[in-house]
C-alpha cells in the first residue's frame, strides 16, 4: 500500500476566474439575475431543466428566491458564466460535494443557456473550473455526474475528458423520479494529460472569422 504524503486540498473560495471567452463570477442576483433569468426561458427551456434540481423557473419572483438561496451557499458553490464578448451572464455552474480533506469536489448544476452552449465559452467555463481545482487549489479527483437517461451530459463529460466508471443504480429521487446517476471523474494525472489539448483547442488560431473550430478538442482520457 502506497503511503501518500497528503496534507489535503484548499477550499475554493468566492472568485473571478477569467479567460480568452468567459469568465466566471460568484453568482449574484444583483448583478446576474435579470441576464440569467432571460437566459433560462430562451426556448428549449423545459429540456436543459429536465435534470436539474430545479424547475424551469415560473416567473422572476420565485427564480430570485432561488438565486439569493443559491448566492449565499457554500456547497454548492456557484459562479454566473460571463461571455467577455458581451458581458452578459449566460449560464451558470457550481463546484459541489466539496471533500477538501480528500482533495475530491464536483462539477455540477450546470446550466449553459443558448448563447454559450456547445460553444468555446461553455468549454472555457469548464477548463477554468479544472484549472482552478487541479492546480490552484490542489485536488487529486473532479468527479461529473449525471442522470444515465441524459445523454447529451454524458457524452459532454467524455469529450471534456471525464473518465466514465459505473452506473449508481437507484441513487437518487430528483423531482420525485428515479435516478441512476452515470459516474464520471478525472483525476490530477488525468489533467496532466488532458489540459494541452485544452489549450490547443481554446487557442485564437483554433477559430474562424465566425467562432466556428477548426479541429474538434480530443482529449486523452483513458479508457474506462
Amino acid at each position: 500500500m502506497e503511503l501518500l504524503a497528503w496534507h489535503g486540498a484548499q477550499r475554493p473560495e468566492r472568485v473571478t476566474l477569467r479567460g480568452r471567452y468567459a469568465r466566471l463570477e460568484p453568482l449574484s442576483l444583483a448583478r446576474h439575475g435579470e441576464q440569467l433569468f432571460a437566459s433560462a426561458l430562451e426556448p428549449g427551456a423545459d429540456d436543459r431543466f429536465r435534470y436539474l434540481p430545479d424547475g424551469t423557473p415560473a416567473d422572476y419572483s420565485s427564480f430570485g428566491v432561488w438565486m439569493e438561496k443559491s448566492e449565499a451557499s457554500a456547497d454548492p458553490m456557484f459562479c454566473a458564466v460571463i461571455d467577455m464578448r458581451t458581458g452578459r451572464a449566460e449560464g451558470r455552474q457550481a463546484l459541489m460535494r466539496i471533500d477538501a480533506t480528500n482533495g475530491v469536489v464536483e462539477f455540477g448544476n450546470i446550466l449553459w443557456g443558448p448563447a454559450i452552449a456547445r460553444s468555446r465559452i461553455s468549454t472555457e467555463a469548464l477548463f477554468l473550473a479544472a484549472e482552478y481545482v487541479f492546480d490552484t487549489l490542489g485536488f487529486r479527483r473532479f468527479e461529473w455526474k449525471c442522470n444515465d437517461r441524459n445523454e447529451p451530459s454524458k457524452r459532454a463529460a467524455e469529450r471534456f475528458g471525464f473518465v466514465f466508471e459505473g452506473v449508481f443504480r437507484k441513487h437518487m429521487v430528483v423531482k420525485g423520479l428515479n435516478r441512476d446517476t452515470a459516474w464520471y471523474a478525472m483525476t490530477d494525472d488525468d489533467w496532466k494529460a488532458v489540459k494541452p489539448a485544452y489549450l490547443a483547442w481554446l487557442d485564437p488560431d483554433n477559430f474562424d472569422a465566425q467562432g466556428q473550430q477548426r479541429t474538434m478538442l480530443k482529449t486523452a482520457a483513458r479508457a474506462g
